[in-house]
């Protein structure tokens, strides 16, 4: 069995402020991504195990994949441990801001509830998918959707109109901790001023001010991909991935093609609908 965990970017991400439990509040507007990972489930009697085309994935129990086994198979009643294998194909970059992990894991809870039949219903699923992480519960949905509380409350929107996808990452990452430890120190927000570029389109990102105040590379990137025709770039998430919205593919390969002279790796996708983004 093969499934899909596409990866995504936030067309706004609005930061409130920090909550009483050590997380922020925010509100913010996902939009799911054809630009995916590929999770294969194969029934063994062997425990859990995972294997992963890219090497620096961590398969233990950091990894998400894993941990959502653990989570259906105890939600199950089941006893013992977890059995079944996994092969993760690895295309959304790590610490990009594109929910690559979190993608894997709601892949994951869908994946494993059907390989072993356990029928855990979709509501069991969602709370499963809090426990896994803030951003996960998101792909669960997929499409165009609104996050509140830590990102986890989900109300789904109407598909956004489709759009090409220029995703520019710079030769770094960006931990989630390390953005929201920054925005904290900077006290970067609506309130306070951060900058939000005035574009056709509503994109907009809280974070990208501290971010881009320890990593400049950011803003070089956001107007390359302006001055190359983009309705709006915006970072994503926690960083460092920026992306540029296009409505054509021509005008989206050819803004590619100019980062890329300037050094910057990059690649084209587009927008995905809740239809085709939904694992399984």
């Amino acid at each position: 069995m093969n499934l899909r965990a596409h990866a995504k970017v936030n067309l706004t991400l609005t930061v409130c402020g920090p909550r009483p439990d050590g997380y922020h509040e925010l509100r913010t507007v996902f939009q799911s991504l054809a630009l995916h990972d590929t999770l294969r489930f194969t029934s063994v009697e062997d425990r859990c195990v995972l294997t992963c085309s890219s090497p620096e994935v961590p398969l233990d129990e950091r990894n998400l994949v894993w941990r959502a086994a653990r989570m259906v198979w105890d939600a199950a009643g089941r006893r013992g441990e977890p059995r079944g294998r996994v092969r993760i194909t690895k295309r959304i970059p790590a610490q990009g801001g594109l929910g690559g992990g979190s993608a894997d894991g709601a892949a994951a809870l869908v994946g494993w509830n059907r390989l072993w039949d356990t029928r855990l219903p979709d509501e069991r699923l969602l709370e499963l998918a809090r426990g896994l992480g803030a951003d996960v519960p998101f792909f669960l949905y997929a499409g165009t959707a609104l996050g509140l509380n830590r990102g986890d409350e989900i109300h789904p929107m109407a598909d956004a109109p489709a759009r090409w996808v220029v995703l520019v990452f710079p030769p770094f990452g960006v931990s989630t901790p390390e953005a929201f430890r920054w925005w904290d120190e900077d006290q970067v927000g609506l309130a306070a001023g951060a900058e939000r570029p005035a574009t056709p389109l509503a994109v907009f990102n809280d974070l990208e001010a501290p971010v881009s105040r320890r990593h400049p590379q950011l803003v070089e990137i956001r107007r390359e991909l302006e001055r190359a025709g983009a309705e709006a770039a915006a970072m994503t998430g926690s960083g460092s991935t920026v992306f540029g919205l296009f409505t054509a593919r021509a005008v989206a390969r050819a803004a590619s093609d100019r980062v890329g002279r300037a050094g910057w790796r990059s690649l084209v996708t587009r927008t995905a609908t809740r239809v085709q983004a939904r694992p399984g």
